[in-house]
């Protein structure tokens, strides 16, 4: 089992595909990877050499931003808005939809399931 920036990725998926399971890589990076480090796409985890695995790993380390780093830096957006007092940051104080969606109704992912509110039904 092949474990790049800390994540165990699947053995039998092929290299795109299983690249795209660490956070921060979705499917147009794990195609510059590919590109950049000589893999077929149509290759699988487990067809992979050491050092190919290596070489995927110190490429990802050099150029992309993944899991624990890429979760910290957002998170510091996320602080930073809310310290500024910003428009942006008022809405993820109050756990409201932060890009102008509304809210009268929907917006239930964000708000949580509905409250009755009482003497309402009529």
């Amino acid at each position: 089992m092949a474990r790049i920036a800390g994540v165990n990725i699947p053995t039998n998926k092929r290299v795109p595909i299983a690249l795209t399971y660490i956070t921060g890589i979705g499917n147009a990076s794990a195609e510059i990877i590919c590109e950049n480090v000589n893999i077929d796409r149509s290759r699988r985890v487990n067809e992979l050499s050491d050092a190919e695995v290596l070489a995927v790993r110190e490429f990802i380390d050099a150029n992309f931003s993944v899991e624990g780093d890429l979760r910290r830096e957002v998170t510091m957006n996320v602080k930073r808005l809310m310290d500024l007092g910003c428009y942006r940051g008022l809405r993820h104080r109050r756990n409201l939809p932060v890009r102008g969606q509304r809210t009268h109704t929907n917006a239930r992912t964000r708000k949580g399931p509905a409250k009755a509110i009482a003497g309402k039904k009529k």
